[in-house]
C-alpha cells in the first residue's frame, strides 16, 4: 500500500519561494502519474501540476512559468518548487498519487499548508 507524506509548507512572503516534498512509501515504480493539488478556503480542490513516469509536465495555466514540478526515484520523493508566489497562491496543498497495482487506486496524502502574505 503505496502512502504519501509531504512536508515544506509553511508562511512566505510575495515574492518568495518554497519548496514542498512528497514522501512515498512503498512501490515507487507502480505510481504513474504523481503530481499536485491544492485546495482554498472555500474553494474546490485544483490541479497545480503533474508528472508522469516518464517525466511529462502539466502545469495549471496560473502557475506556470513559477512552480516546477520533479521527482527523485531514488528518494521516492515528488517535489513542487514554488517561486514568485502570490497571495492567491495560499491554499492547502495535497500530493497525489495513481497506484498502477491491480485495477488500480489513488493516494493522497494529508495536505500541507501555504500561506503567501501580501
Amino acid at each position: 500500500q503505496v502512502q504519501l507524506v509531504e512536508s515544506g509548507g509553511g508562511l512566505v512572503q510575495a515574492g518568495g519561494s518554497l519548496r514542498l516534498s512528497c514522501a512515498a512509501s512503498g512501490s515507487f515504480a507502480s505510481i504513474n502519474p504523481m503530481g499536485w493539488y491544492r485546495q482554498a478556503p472555500g474553494k474546490q480542490r485544483e490541479l497545480v501540476a503533474t508528472i508522469t513516469s516518464g517525466t511529462m509536465v502539466n502545469y495549471a495555466d496560473s502557475v506556470k512559468g513559477r512552480f516546477t514540478i520533479s521527482k527523485e526515484n531514488a528518494k521516492n520523493t515528488l517535489y513542487l518548487q514554488m517561486s514568485s508566489l502570490k497571495p492567491e497562491d495560499t491554499a492547502d496543498y495535497y500530493c497525489y498519487a495513481r497506484v498502477r497495482v491491480g485495477s488500480g487506486y489513488d493516494v493522497w496524502g494529508q495536505g500541507t499548508q501555504v500561506t503567501v502574505s501580501s
